[in-house]
């Protein structure tokens, strides 16, 4: 199932910011930033009344097709729903998908989410 809409990053300057003020951490298959506690700007009234919203950018260099690229799209959303739940407190979350993601199956998806939003501290380690 995909990630809720109220969940979703959409606005540019969601994204500009978040790349400006956020935190960085990086695996094999992604590159996620975080901003913690992000002060409202002038974006949707949706990711202002939520406590955590996610991007997902994915780039053509990644792979040509966008049939691809929307499979990944859909697998990181779908484990993304599964996490949700962990996290605590007002995130925004941009997840840049690398390269190497196009030979990524889903558990590969959702371990490296996983291990890297307990790295920013997004998600409690338990």
């Amino acid at each position: 199932m995909a990630l809720p809409k109220q969940h979703r990053l959409r606005a540019s300057r969601s994204f500009s910011k978040v790349y400006r003020q956020g935190r960085r951490a990086s695996g094999h298959c992604l590159a996620i930033k975080a901003l913690k506690n992000p002060l409202p700007v002038e974006s949707s009234s949706s990711e202002l009344s939520t406590g955590i919203c996610f991007g997902v950018s994915i780039s053509r260099k990644v792979h040509k097709r966008a049939v691809v690229r929307n499979r990944i799209k859909r697998q990181i959303h779908s484990a993304l729903r599964l996490l949700l739940p962990r996290v605590e407190g007002t995130w925004w979350v941009v997840i840049n998908v690398r390269s190497a993601a196009t030979i990524c199956q889903y558990y590969d998806f959702l371990r490296e989410l996983e291990n890297l939003l307990v790295e920013l501290e997004v998600l409690h380690g338990n």
